[in-house]
């Protein structure tokens, strides 16, 4: 077992020169390039609605010694893992919210968590059997998927929030347009109206837009963000009536009815899964309970009949 223990120390004393390598090396960003990530990134200010807030960047100057580490080892691996595509890992990221986290980081996460998760799982249950071999690699399996299927995860449950969300969107800004106020002054109203995710991306659209972008490219990178079919109709449609000049009223009156359609039919299709869904607790979870309960009173009959045959 000292071998093991000695393995272990190196790790740690690796990870310990690592972090005091980044935060000598961590750097903080100008008043330009914090601009530019507010509109290459889609880094969100949290402030009013149309007003520049930089407790974002803030908080991604104060960012902690593990995530500078993970940033610099993806920095070092990912150009040398060809199965890792960085383009992918951000459309996920961008989709989940996280505007600060960049993609090596969270490859550097991967790997970090590739290598730590197999070394305790070695110094608690040690290698002694083909079980233990088995439990080992399983931890090298888990710590290589766990960060990725975090980020997806977050991002799927993101997308679904901000698509239940969007039909009560359009009903708002129906009224308030209807009501005589353009499409942005609209908009403008309704970010305070909603709670994240779809707050905050209003907010960031509008944010976009007090910086010079039209309010067709500000709708394009939400739909960027946020790119579900409901969101795409949404900024489609809205950027439609815009550059044609028709009745926006009557254009979100029928969108709002199609995503309420479709809304109700991925429900109903979320309903006709059920049954499968429910197969394996049935199969595995309460039939056996049952199958116990219902038989044992006969087997233990049955035991005591032959019992008294003997």
């Amino acid at each position: 077992m000292t071998y093991l223990y000695l393995v272990g120390g190196a790790l740690f004393v690796g990870l310990a020169v690592l972090a005091v390598v980044a935060s000598f090396s961590g750097t903080r960003s100008s008043a330009l390039e914090r601009v530019r990530a507010v509109i290459d990134t889609g880094a969100l200010a949290r402030g009013a609605p149309g007003e520049p807030d930089v407790s974002i960047y803030l908080a991604r100057d104060r960012q902690g010694l593990l995530a500078g580490i993970a940033t610099r080892l993806g920095g070092l691996f990912s150009g040398r893992l060809t199965t890792i595509s960085e383009k992918a890992i951000g459309e996920q990221l961008m989709a989940a919210g996280m505007y600060t986290v960049s993609p090596r980081t969270i490859i550097g996460y991967r790997i970090l968590t590739t290598v730590v998760l197999p070394v305790l799982a070695v110094l608690v249950v040690g290698v002694h059997s083909l079980l233990d071999v088995a439990i080992v690699a399983l931890a090298v399996f888990m710590g290589w998927v766990l960060p990725l299927t975090y980020v997806q995860r977050k991002a799927r449950l993101r997308i679904e929030t901000i698509d239940r969300a969007l039909p009560d969107l359009i009903d708002l800004l129906t009224v308030m347009i209807e009501a005589g106020l353009s499409f942005p002054q609209a908009m403008r109203m309704s970010a305070g109206q909603f709670d994240p995710p779809l707050g905050d991306e209003l907010r960031l659209t509008l944010q976009e837009q007090t910086m010079g972008l039209s309010i067709d490219e500000a709708l394009g990178h939400m739909a960027d963000r946020a790119d579900t079919p409901a969101m795409r109709s949404f900024v489609r449609a809205m950027s439609q009536g815009e550059r044609m000049g028709i009745s926006l009223g009557q254009i979100m009156r029928n969108l709002a009815h199609e995503m309420r359609a479709r809304r109700r039919s991925r429900a109903e299709e979320r309903a006709q899964k059920t049954p499968v869904l429910m197969l394996f607790p049935l199969v595995f979870l309460i039939f056996p309970a049952i199958f116990i309960v219902l038989m044992t009173p006969a087997v233990i009959s049955l035991v005591h009949n032959l019992g008294h045959l003997g």
